[in-house]
């Protein structure tokens, strides 16, 4: 049995692990999600600066598609961040802008935003 994955880019913080597992299997009907965390990967990748871990995401996101054909990937921010301590608005400007990150690297699979909220639930941008 083949099974399907998909590739989310999370924050390390153990509260939003299981919120968008469950809704990346739930919305893109995945068995699996490989998780590539790093502590607020909205703004890493959106500011460009830390080139060494772009490079390390970049590297993980790319196994994860290569290898166990990944079918979608979601760069995930979060309410009460530690790591990038931002407003929601904020947070979304970042999302959108490491999803335009991540297209660049041409990995030919779609690449959406999510934003886990107060409530622990993930929802589309």
């Amino acid at each position: 049995m083949k099974y399907k994955f998909a590739t989310a880019i999370n924050c390390i913080d153990g509260r939003v692990q299981k919120p968008i597992i469950e809704f990346v299997i739930n919305r893109f009907k995945v068995d699996y999600v490989d998780m590539v965390t790093e502590p607020g990967p909205d703004r890493v990748l959106s500011e460009n600066k830390s080139t060494d871990i772009i490079e390390s995401i970049k590297r993980c996101v790319s196994l994860s598609v290569e290898r166990n054909s990944s079918t979608n990937i979601i760069i995930a921010g979060h309410h009460d961040c530690k790591a990038n301590p931002v407003d929601k608005e904020e947070h979304c400007r970042q999302i959108k802008e490491s999803v335009n990150k991540i297209k660049e690297w041409n990995l030919k699979i779609d690449v959406y935003g999510a934003w886990i909220g107060e409530d622990w639930k993930a929802v589309l941008l």
